[in-house]
């Protein structure tokens, strides 16, 4: 597959001069996920997001499926979303994972953060180093968030396919499977979750749950895309988290996705009974806020509702 969720490939093409103004405003005003819960600046593990009080007291989830942003902040669960993807420090996983169900959120978490912490010497990936990563979290008694449907799944691992991201030697199937069982090892109700296409997830496994299929204008036609990704998830027994990549998706190549294809394929996405969550690549308030897109994402919202409840345990 090609990889689409690259953080190089920013957001310096926009198609028309109506978005010629968000360029600067999208890399000054807000940053993508780091992937990296651990940093000097926090040293607690923490991405560097205050929580605001939840708009009430304490909310339930809408039903539906989940659907929302990577990189999603705490204060963004609610009305629009209620459905995001985080990678969260050890630190502040509790205090965080409170003021997402207490705003009615589901959230996708990711433990081992950036890659760069679990490659080994050559730069390709490392099982141990990885372990090591995931271990800081064995101490915390999440189960509860687990169990009422707060933790959706642990992201295992992004882009095991990218050769790029490991110097030329892709995470197989067979390791994506050793590192979901591990996870189920620690904690065995929660789902497993890789950010992949299930293509790619040629092996019998017993212990990955659920692959990911993020949709860009340079994947051909959505309603095809979209068949063959559930027809692979289904023959390999897995669930399917699905998305958009609205940040360099669009038409033409890797430029942001206007709001009218933003509705018009997310609606697509979303037509199906198969996915388990929605989410899309990667918060931006500017982004967020510019011409129709506020309606566009409610417009999602809505046909998320209207989907039936469905875990992404396989």
């Amino acid at each position: 597959m090609a990889y689409s969720f690259k953080l190089s490939r920013r957001i310096a093409r926009f198609r028309a001069p109506v978005f010629a103004s968000l360029v600067l405003a999208l890399v000054a005003c807000d940053t993508t996920e780091s992937l990296d819960p651990i940093n000097s600046s926090n040293p607690d593990g923490t991405d560097a997001i205050a929580l605001a009080e939840p708009t009430v007291a304490s909310a339930s989830f809408s039903g539906g499926i989940p659907i929302g942003m990577a990189a999603q902040p705490v204060n963004e669960f609610g009305q629009r979303f209620n459905g995001g993807k985080r990678t969260i420090g050890p630190g502040k996983l509790m205090e965080e994972l409170s003021a997402i169900r207490s705003r009615g959120g589901r959230v996708i978490l990711m433990f081992a953060g950036h890659p760069r912490h679990y490659r080994d010497g050559s730069g390709h990936f490392s099982f141990d180093k990885w372990k090591a990563r995931v271990n800081e979290y064995r101490r915390l008694n999440f189960e509860s968030y687990v169990k009422d449907g707060t933790v959706i799944g642990h992201y295992l691992i992004d882009e095991p396919n990218d050769p790029r991201n490991w110097s030329g030697r892709p995470v197989s199937a067979s390791m994506v499977e050793q590192m979901a069982k591990y996870s189920k090892s620690l904690w065995p109700g929660m789902a497993t979750i890789v950010r992949v296409e299930p293509d790619y997830l040629d092996y019998n496994h017993r212990y990955l749950d659920a692959a990911w299929a993020a949709y860009l204008w340079r994947r051909g036609n959505v309603n095809d895309y979209l068949r063959s990704n559930v027809a692979h998830a289904q023959k390999r027994g897995l669930q399917l988290v699905v998305g958009l990549n609205v940040i360099d998706g669009g038409n033409p190549k890797l430029t942001p996705m206007s709001a009218k294809e933003v509705e018009d394929w997310g609606s697509a996405m979303l037509d199906s009974s198969y996915p388990c969550a929605f989410i899309m690549w990667t918060h931006n308030s500017t982004y967020l806020k510019s011409s129709g897109m506020p309606n566009a994402m409610d417009a999602l919202r809505r046909k998320a509702n209207n989907r039936s409840s469905k875990s992404c345990k396989a």
